[in-house]
């Protein structure tokens, strides 16, 4: 009788443990959304960057587009005078809103090897990585050979670009960047290189290629075609919360 009854208690609760452990697998997968519930922390990162790049310039495209259907109209429209058109037309060649076509050259920059920062645990780790400072040195040189256009991993570099580290990241227009860093010029390729050989800062990246491998490279190109810069040309400035400027007011006469 008593083994009876245990077999009808486990026929009784094994649907109940059955419906429990569905229940279980089903969350799992609904938090999840079909990935991993313990990603690298490594991958992780690097993806978030990658995706959050690509979204930055899908946006970026869709922005640009909408502005050139903007100014078709208002050609078509006639709103804009022919002269004023031209004008128009040179200073976007100066600011960097069109694009061009040239020679020039390409400078890409690496992290060191995994291999060197095994092997070099008691090394500064700053030393092993290319900063911002790195890319900007080599933008300065270029810009001192006289090149015509600049992008940094394919976008255009304009007089409000910045460049700046955030982790082991370069953030170029609000955007970030993993290495390798892709520097290319449009412009007299020997003028660009004599540059690039008389910077002193350079000079002294040279030693930790040497030094640590990092990457240095620097590659002729005989034909280019530089996008143009489509993000926004609003120039925005700091401000302190809560704080509002006081109007300004004229001095009062005295007599």
């Amino acid at each position: 009788m008593s083994k009876l009854r245990r077999f009808s208690l486990w026929r009784a609760s094994a649907p109940v443990a059955l419906l429990c452990a569905g229940l279980l697998f089903a969350t799992s997968a609904t938090n999840a959304r079909g990935t991993d519930l313990r990603p690298s922390r490594n991958t992780t990162l690097a993806g978030l960057v990658e995706e959050q790049s690509r979204r930055s310039a899908s946006l970026t495209r869709q922005h640009a587009a909408l502005t050139q259907d903007i100014e078709k109209l208002q050609a078509q429209q006639g709103s804009i005078e022919p002269k004023l058109a031209k004008q128009l037309k040179d200073l976007s060649d100066e600011v960097g809103t069109t694009p061009v076509t040239g020679a020039g050259l390409t400078v890409t920059l690496k992290d060191a090897p995994p291999e060197v920062v095994k092997d070099n645990p008691d090394v500064d780790a700053d030393w092993l990585v290319i900063h911002q400072q790195d890319i900007q040195a080599v933008v300065n040189a270029l810009w001192v050979g006289g090149a015509d256009a600049i992008s940094i991993q394919n976008h255009r570099v304009i007089s409000t670009t910045g460049i700046k580290c955030v982790g082991n990241s370069v953030v170029l227009h609000g955007v970030p960047y993993l290495p390798p860093y892709r520097i290319t010029a449009i412009g007299d390729r020997k003028k660009l290189q004599q540059a690039l050989d008389d910077s002193k800062y350079i000079e002294n990246l040279q030693d930790y290629v040497v030094r640590f491998q990092l990457g240095y490279e620097v590659k002729n190109e005989s034909s280019i075609a530089m996008p143009a810069y489509e993000g926004t040309l609003e120039l925005q400035s700091a401000t302190v919360p809560g704080f509002e400027k006081s109007p300004t007011t004229s001095p009062s006469a005295t007599g």
